[in-house]
């Protein structure tokens, strides 16, 4: 299961501490905490400071501002020396006089107006000039830029508000929002926080299915079965368009998780982690043994009928094997998660193959000239460089309309279309920059004429340079997107939070009254646990060796043979693709045993891999 794994990191990594950073305001558990990497020779952290005033006086002592160091001497040449002047009046008490002076002074400001500056709050000259080159002042900047490159912090001002990055308007309105906290701007920093953890898609797949399988071993069961079953659509029972809610969950709303897996597939491909070929080959090939060796493990145990099922133990779920290596925290490697996230990828491709080759509805080749027609229509928006929204889903309706009516599984629609939306190079900043600046600065220099001739300011968003200022700065901010990038930040959260949950609820509701008394069921069970326990590291570790014994790939660098083990372990947690394979290999009995064996399965991987991982080993290998 496809997983984002750049996701930035909005937290705060260090928090605010009374006793070592610089606080303005009254510490206390109801007040709102501001963190800000600032620059005294930065422009817009000396714009920032004409919001933060009035925010101080109408949140009075429920705010409280923390300042950090983040200076750019390489675009404000005297930045480092401003930081030390304000650390040097620091050692005699008086670090916010000096921040404030600092501020207040216009530019430029050199060693001289810094001198004149501590006179002027009256510091003692000698002390602070031999304090301004001492190595201790030199040494409290760097720990602030240390500690703002460890929060993501890449340009100033960058602001945390109680711990979580903002990333809103620097207007008063919307930051006097933010602070107050009122109910919906809690709901959102809330939900933000939450996306933010490493662990919050696997959690939320993890209760999804765990209501689904309360729903389905209590008296909901028949509640729960009907809903599942229901027929929802255009048309008679049977007809095209008419399928269960199962159907339109796993083919229909399935098409956005495709679509998120084409998306992170391309963007491996382009700038991750199969760029190079070395470099890609190894958790390429790792899918490959994973797929494999499971695939055979269940084979060995099932014959005949049975057999169909040799697919339903070779998905990963990266989702929830992410999550466990997150929650192990610093002692997992970041290259290890690398490795796993790659893996997937390459896990998710051989998946939509086995999809459409293995499994297809009733097949009707009789509507293979809708889906050349439609796969057309698709290229050639792409080589018509089209990159409007709307005729994608034209295509995509179109696309998943005739593989479903073909018997192929039209989720694969989303991935066609990721496929298809044409790449645009990054843009040249400079010109960006001039863009918004001059659309910016229309603006202001309108409201400074309107308040010299004491005109009505608010009239302002009435006049068409309001607009014409409105639409530079859209198309300056969408330009620093590519297409791909904005369709993935616009369906991954639907995906991860809405689409893999209700597939999730609808696939994991497995009755644990389920009959074993025959053979093939049992081994059925036993096929599809072997093959996620055994078979999916075994063939992820030999892959990975045949693959870096022979040359072909390049091995993990700062892991240790445990920490692949434990990783290759963690593989055998099952997909929510392996449920719906399980539903498009068996019929609903053996169906329930299949997914009972996933289940089983990925608890037993999961606390292997885990206890593996958790393991501390002081001799470091290369895996």
């Amino acid at each position: 299961m496809a997983h984002d794994s750049n996701t930035p990191n909005l937290r705060l990594v260090q928090p605010a501490d009374p006793e070592s950073d610089h606080v303005r305001g009254a510490w206390s558990d109801e007040a709102v905490f501001v963190v800000g990497y600032e620059d005294f020779l930065c422009p817009y952290c000396r714009r920032l400071r004409s919001v933060m005033r009035p925010l101080r006086d109408i949140l009075g002592d429920r705010l409280v501002y923390v300042f950090r160091h983040f200076p750019n001497e390489r675009a404000h040449p005297g930045a480092n020396l401003a930081a030390r002047a304000s650390e040097a009046a620091a050692l005699q008490g008086h670090f916010f006089e000096m921040h404030d002076a600092i501020f207040d002074r216009e530019l430029p400001v050199g060693r001289t107006e810094l001198l004149q500056l501590a006179a002027g709050i009256g510091l003692d000259l000698s002390r602070f000039d031999h304090d301004l080159d001492s190595e201790p002042v030199r040494a409290r900047v760097e720990r602030d830029v240390r500690a703002g490159r460890e929060n993501g912090v890449t340009g100033t001002p960058t602001i945390f508000v109680d711990g979580l990055r903002y990333d809103g308007a620097w207007d008063y309105h919307s930051m006097l929002e933010a602070l107050e906290r009122p109910v919906a701007a809690r709901v959102h920093r809330s939900a933000r926080v939450f996306a933010s953890l490493p662990t919050s898609g696997g959690l939320i797949l993890l209760l999804t299915a765990l209501l689904a399988l309360f729903c389905a071993n209590t008296p909901l069961a028949p509640l729960y079965e009907r809903a599942m079953n229901a027929h929802l659509g255009i048309g008679p029972v049977g007809s095209l368009l008419s399928l269960t809610t199962r159907g339109w969950l796993s083919e229909g709303l399935f098409t956005l998780f495709f679509l998120i897996v084409g998306l992170e597939i391309r963007r491996e491909m382009t700038v991750g982690a199969l760029t190079s070929r070395r470099a890609a080959l190894l958790p390429i090939v790792a899918a490959m043994g994973g797929v494999v060796t499971p695939a055979l493990v269940y084979l060995a145990l099932n014959r005949g009928a049975a057999a169909r099922g040799w697919p339903i133990p070779t998905a990963t779920d990266v989702a929830f094997s992410l999550a466990l290596l997150a929650l192990l925290g610093d002692r997992i490697p970041s290259g290890l998660r690398v490795f796993v996230a790659a893996l997937a990828v390459a896990d998710d491709m051989l998946s939509m193959v086995t999809l459409a080759l293995f499994f297809p509805s009733a097949f009707a080749p009789v509507y293979a000239p809708a889906v050349a027609v439609s796969l057309l229509a698709l290229f050639a928006l792409n080589r018509a460089r089209v990159y409007a929204r709307w005729p994608y889903v034209l295509a995509t309706i179109a696309t998943w309309l005739s593989l479903h009516a073909m018997g192929v599984d039209a989720a694969l629609a989303g991935v066609l279309v990721a496929l298809a939306v044409p790449a645009r190079p990054r843009p040249a900043t400079g010109p960006l920059l001039a863009q918004a600046a001059n659309a910016l600065a229309a603006l202001d220099q309108a409201e400074t004429e309107a308040r010299r001739k004491k005109r009505d300011t608010s009239r302002l968003e009435t006049e068409p340079m309001w607009e014409w200022a409105a639409r530079n700065l859209s198309a300056a901010a969408e330009r620093l997107l590519s297409p791909a990038e904005r369709m993935e930040r616009a369906v991954g959260p639907w995906s991860t939070y809405v689409v893999l949950p209700l597939f999730a609820f609808s696939a994991t509701g497995v009755s644990f009254a389920v009959h074993l008394t025959s053979p093939e069921r049992l081994h059925i069970l036993a096929g599809t646990v072997l093959g996620l326990v055994v078979g999916k590291p075994i063939g992820v570790l030999v892959a990975s060796a045949v693959a870096v014994a022979t040359g072909l790939a390049t091995p993990l660098e700062g892991v240790t043979f445990r920490q692949f083990v434990g990783a290759a372990c963690l593989c055998g947690v099952g997909d929510t693709l392996a449920l719906l394979m399980a539903d498009r290999a068996f019929a609903p009995g053996e169906a329930a045993v299949a997914k009972l064996g996933v289940l089983m399965g990925s608890i037993i991987a999961g606390l292997v891999g885990t206890t593996v991982l958790a393991q501390r080993q002081a001799t470091s290998t290369r895996a």
